[in-house]
């Protein structure tokens, strides 16, 4: 598989399914990193029905793009149901958490500030 210059672990020039790409595990959360630079990371994610990410914070805007399933997604005090097709953007410096309400998958693109 011939793979990208700056985004790995795809192939290039050929039509892909994300979801293909990472399975879901049972009660797991599962990752792959596409790409992880200083100013910006790209990570395909699969959560289990009833897992969960705590609540963290991320010097960058964080754009979560649900590709399978739902997820609920707290930032700050508010929660967010977001589902397949759907997307989200989680800003910069604010406390964040997922908690999956069915079993899902999504992309992860979070753009941080060159430093």
């Amino acid at each position: 598989m011939k793979q990208g210059e700056y985004i790995k672990k795809l192939p290039v020039s050929e039509v892909i399914d994300l979801k293909k790409m990472i399975t879901i595990e049972d009660q797991q959360v599962s990752s792959l990193t596409l790409v992880q630079h200083p100013a910006l990371a790209m990570t395909l994610l699969s959560l289990d029905k009833g897992t969960s990410i705590r609540a963290h914070s991320s010097p960058g805007d964080a754009l979560v793009n649900v590709l399978s399933g739902q997820t609920e997604i707290t930032i700050g005090e508010d929660k967010f149901i977001v589902s397949a097709g759907e997307s989200i953007l989680m800003p910069a410096n604010v406390p964040h958490a997922l908690f999956a309400t069915e079993a899902f998958q999504m992309l992860l693109v979070v753009v941080k500030p060159n430093e």
